[in-house]
């Protein structure tokens, strides 16, 4: 419901936060979204530039704020993996502007992008330090 207040009822209050599923499920989608995106960048024609760099831009963004969300809930703060997951998103974030400047280097970009994904996959599941 709402919070009732001398002026009326108000719906929206600042007390509403989003679960930590939702969250995760808006992380994990923006991510299929912005690495599906990635890769089809660096085997689409120069035609698709502009619309895949819009989504790909939006995916980072709901990225971003959908991590920090849950480091935010989780009471975490900003630890050390989340530093290098903070840097493989802003990898990831560049490679689909590469893939369409360099197309000669398709094949090293595409590396580096799996290896960051990789990376940050990794920082969630062994949380090294």
């Amino acid at each position: 419901m709402g919070t009732r207040h001398r002026r009326g009822v108000i719906y929206f209050s600042t007390s509403a936060t989003m679960n930590l599923t939702t969250y995760h499920v808006l992380h994990l989608s923006s991510i299929i979204v912005l690495l599906g995106y990635t890769f089809y960048a660096f085997a689409a024609p120069a035609e698709t530039r502009k619309r895949v760099l819009m989504i790909t831009g939006i995916a980072a963004l709901l990225v971003a704020v959908s991590g920090f969300g849950m480091l935010h809930r989780l009471n975490l703060g900003f630890p050390h993996w989340a530093w290098v997951k903070f840097a493989c998103w802003i990898g990831l974030s560049c490679m689909v502007s590469f893939a369409y400047r360099r197309r000669a280097s398709a094949d090293l970009f595409m590396m580096i992008a799996f290896a960051l994904a990789i990376t940050a996959v990794a920082m969630v599941y062994v949380r090294p330090f």
